[in-house]
């Protein structure tokens, strides 16, 4: 056998085991989590798992795990599951960490995407900063510059109406 072919080899082997390593490992779902036909939001759910249920991972795909328990197969969130077994709670960091945030008691995995609104009292400390608000001009560009930039990258016009008037 050739270098090349023993170290392909060597490598099919591993793949192979990495993958049945990773197959036996055990999960529980978090939450309530649907159990979708393929890794997307939109997929077909095929089932439901309740809080507790356990589950074994078998692949992973982006921010999805592919699980099998006794309520079907599938793809879940993996912000849904808790690899390894299941522990019972205790009285610990995590309590704590959970009354300095304001989440303690809640027992939900909280994932934030986005921005948070601004209070009353941070407007109300804000102060001008003349060299960020030229930063930001700097970034703009003239409607013709726009054009061209939207034609070279094949972007198609299209007419939005705008939202009504508040009452």
């Amino acid at each position: 056998m050739k270098t090349s072919q023993a170290i392909v080899a060597l490598l099919l082997i591993w793949a192979c085991a990495a993958n049945i390593a990773f197959a036996t490992e055990a999960g529980t779902a978090l939450k309530a989590s649907e159990i979708k036909a393929s890794p997307y939001r939109d997929a077909k759910t095929l089932g439901t798992l309740a809080k507790g249920d356990k589950v074994e991972l078998l692949a992973r795909q982006g921010g999805w795990y592919q699980v099998k328990s006794a309520k079907g197969q599938g793809w879940v969130r993996m912000l849904s599951i808790r690899r390894g077994e299941a522990r019972k709670r205790s009285i610990e960091a995590e309590e704590l960490v959970g009354l300095a945030t304001g989440r303690a008691g809640t027992g939900q995995v909280v994932a934030t995407t986005g921005i948070r609104g601004l209070k009353e009292e941070n407007l109300k400390k804000a102060k001008y900063n003349e060299a960020e608000v030229e930063k930001v001009e700097s970034f703009s560009v003239t409607p013709d510059e726009g054009r061209k930039f939207a034609a070279a990258v094949k972007l198609e016009p299209r007419k939005v109406r705008y939202l009504p008037a508040p009452d």
